[in-house]
């Protein structure tokens, strides 16, 4: 959460009034059942919305290159190489996410795009915040009534997971305590924050040396706003639509990137008798009620699970609600799940030479050893894969031991209470329990991998399974992401929950002052929301469907202005001919028409030419190319009015798109008129339509269509 991270998130609700007392109530396997309030459900938001500046602190221009992970590593761009190491912060610790992620024995491979140079690569010294960046997030301040800071002190956050090649992201804290509403719901926002994006993740090798991690660093340094809201999030359908929200009003400043990716969910979930977690890859708002409801039923389930265990042996009980946990009975029942599970991991290779699993024996003849790791009094309490209602997988200790393994970079684990399966017979199963010496109450858990990276991963599991028998962890988990979208909704670990101790100040950029004619200029500045553009938009006699449009493409500003206040020095313009100029093929063809890129081509040169084809000037046909011509000539752009519009008609009576006149056109209407006069006879003025096409093709295009409709329908009206 920025450069704010509690345990525990301040809220504008009493804790008191949400926090049950009794038991939670509800059935996990019906997750849409489960009742937030009776829960004492708590939820935040942070919305990570990147801006359409160039990059943060390096002046680079903020875009993406296309490319898979191979052709990357194939092409002629250079390639850099890091090993990142956990170091102490300004508070002398080490952050526990820090060094989790060091214990991961990874290198990493960065490609060094066109718009990535010394700074992307940690080898020169950040620039100040983008003056466009900083004024966007005022804006974005501003519309949120937050407080802006005095002065910004850039950060540093510590990140050792390769997707910044210091080992940390710069972030800045730029204002606090807004507010907004939502479904008649106020929500408090804590901070807004200014950050880099990290680096794209390309793909992984894992050898016997440990795993390299390629990543690009096109996206490193893309400025992020954040916001995060207090935990004032009612239910998980509040939560989708206060996500909603929060991106469509992104959206109107004008000033963000578009597309997938461009904006990121994170939730922050609790329930009284779990605790807060983070989720990330949260990208699909329609899945926001079910991810967190997954969630919940979750939390439920482990509270549940480790009540069990601690009846088992004899602990006192877990409280329905944390803030009732004793800090030192806690510590002693930790004690006490490590005497359980000691966490021995013995090399059982030998004895899985003769087994029948393909799976096995391949990793065997490759070099991989199966390592496994004993778990006393866990047997039946892993689980198996089952669904709720909605067809996601039921929260179950194996999944979460297999999610701790692969933080560890394996595939995951096999367990006992899932065999026979993946090869192993009821026998090899046996024979694994006769080896760790397992009591019936035991299970165990296999890892295949190098033997290194097995150990690695089955010390995690270790550590996992001891936490069966405590309040479940404080963690940032991620969405299970299959093709594009959300496997079930259901989420996986990905590291500790990240604390104070990763934050210290950034030495290479001085401190930004706020100054007051800056925050009032943001102030001003405030934009329209989608609402009132929409009101706007409908004044102009524009279609619904086309206003929406126009919208949409977020091209109202420039239609307002060329139909309503006059475009440069151009009269105003008929709406519905912008429009149509807009939103049909009418600009692309014209700027190809002109070799000129879509987003680079003068508008005013076409809507130069619409002007003249309302006007009568030149016809139809003759915009693209018409305009294509202007779009290259900057001289005439910067004629007069009137010398512009005698270029189009010089222009229409040498290309061949000069109008006809109306004698012209009424004698060609008449001559049709008399050649299919039992068409008009029995269809009437249904037969404009098909008599529109004989005209305009005798004409040869230079003909207003308008005028021939109009033509058509006065002389068949007389007939």
């Amino acid at each position: 959460m920025g450069l704010i991270d509690s345990a525990e998130p301040m809220s504008n609700r009493c804790l008191d009034t949400i926090m049950p007392e009794s038991e939670p109530i509800g059935d996990i396997r019906d997750p849409d059942s489960l009742d937030p309030i009776s829960l004492g459900f708590m939820c935040g938001i942070e919305i990570h919305q990147q801006l359409s500046s160039g990059k943060l602190h390096s002046r680079q221009p903020g875009v993406l290159y296309d490319g898979t992970e191979d052709q990357i590593q194939n092409s002629s761009r250079a390639i850099a190489k890091r090993r990142l190491r956990a170091a102490r912060g300004e508070s002398g610790t080490i952050d526990v996410a820090a060094r989790f992620e060091e214990m991961r024995n990874r290198s990493f491979a960065y490609l060094q795009t066109p718009n990535s140079g010394l700074i992307e690569l940690d080898e020169a010294p950040p620039l100040q915040i983008d003056s466009d960046a900083l004024d966007t997030s005022l804006q974005i301040s501003a519309m949120f009534n937050a407080a802006p800071v005095r002065t910004i002190q850039t950060m540093r956050k510590t990140v050792v997971d390769g997707s910044n090649t210091s080992g940390f992201q710069r972030t800045s804290l730029i204002a606090t305590g807004g507010r907004f509403e939502v479904d008649d719901a106020e929500i408090g926002i804590s901070v807004i924050c200014l950050e880099e994006d990290s680096a794209r993740r390309l793909g992984e090798e894992t050898t016997d040396r440990g795993t390299e991690v390629t990543y690009s660093l096109d996206r490193l340094g893309i400025p992020l706003v954040e916001i995060a809201t207090e935990p004032d999030i009612m239910s998980p359908e509040h939560a989708k639509s206060v996500s909603a929200f929060l991106g469509r009003r992104l959206r109107d400043t004008r000033s963000v990137r578009r597309g997938l990716g461009s904006i990121r969910q994170d939730l922050n979930v609790s329930i009284a008798c779990g605790d807060r977690v983070e989720i990330k890859g949260c990208q699909d708002l329609g899945w926001i009620p079910r991810i967190i409801r997954s969630e919940m039923a979750r939390q439920i389930h482990f509270y549940r699970l480790s009540n069990t265990l601690r009846t088992n042996h004899n602990f006192p009980l877990l409280s329905s609600d944390r803030r009732m946990d004793d800090p030192s009975l806690e510590a002693s029942i930790r004690q006490g799940a490590h005497r359980i599970i000691p966490g021995r991991v013995e090399d059982i290779s030998e004895i899985m030479n003769g087994v029948k699993s393909e799976m096995i024996t391949s990793a065997l003849s490759s070099g991989s050893s199966v390592m496994v790791l004993a778990l006393p009094s866990l047997s039946g309490h892993l689980g198996t894969k089952e669904r709720d209602a909605n067809g996601a997988q039921l929260p179950r200790l194996g999944r979460e031991l297999s999610g701790a393994a692969k933080r560890a970079g394996v595939h995951g684990i096999i367990h006992s209470d899932e065999l026979p399966a993946y090869g192993l017979t009821v026998d090899d199963a046996a024979s694994i329990r006769t080896r760790l010496s397992l009591e019936k109450s035991d299970a165990f858990a296999i890892c295949i991998a190098p033997s290194w990276q097995a150990e690695l991963a089955l010390d995690a599991v270790a550590e996992r399974a001891r936490m069966a028998f405590l309040r479940i962890p404080q963690e940032v988990r991620n969405v299970i992401i299959r093709k594009g979208q959300p496997d079930d909704g259901t989420t996986m670990p990905m590291r500790p929950l990240p604390g104070g101790a990763r934050m210290y100040p950034e030495t290479d950029i001085p401190l930004t002052g706020i100054d007051p004619s800056r925050w009032a200029r943001a102030v001003d500045s405030i934009p329209m929301t989608s609402k009132e553009r929409l009101s706007r938009l409908s004044e102009t006699g524009l279609s619904e469907t086309q206003a929406e449009a126009i919208l949409g493409a977020e091209l109202d500003d420039i239609l307002i202005e060329a139909a309503i206040e006059g475009y440069s020095d151009l009269p105003v313009i008929s709406p519905k001919s912008i429009a149509t100029a807009l939103l049909d093929q009418t600009l692309s063809e014209a700027s190809s028409a002109a070799n000129i890129k879509r987003a680079a081509f003068p508008l005013k040169a076409l809507f130069q030419t619409i002007l003249a084809r309302d006007e009568g000037v030149i016809t139809r046909d003759g915009v693209i190319p018409i305009s294509a011509l202007m779009a290259s000539d900057k001289n005439l752009l910067g004629a007069p009015h009137d010398e512009r519009m005698a270029w189009i008609e010089l222009q229409g009576e040498a290309l061949g798109f000069k109008p006809a006149d109306n004698t012209a056109i009424e004698s060609v209407v008449d001559e049709v008129l008399s050649e299919h006069a039992d068409l008009i006879e029995a269809r009437g003025q249904a037969s404009i339509g098909p008599l529109m096409g004989v005209v305009m093709a005798r004409l040869g295009g230079a003909a207003d269509g308008k005028v021939v409709s109009q033509i058509l329908r006065q002389k068949i009206g007389q007939s």
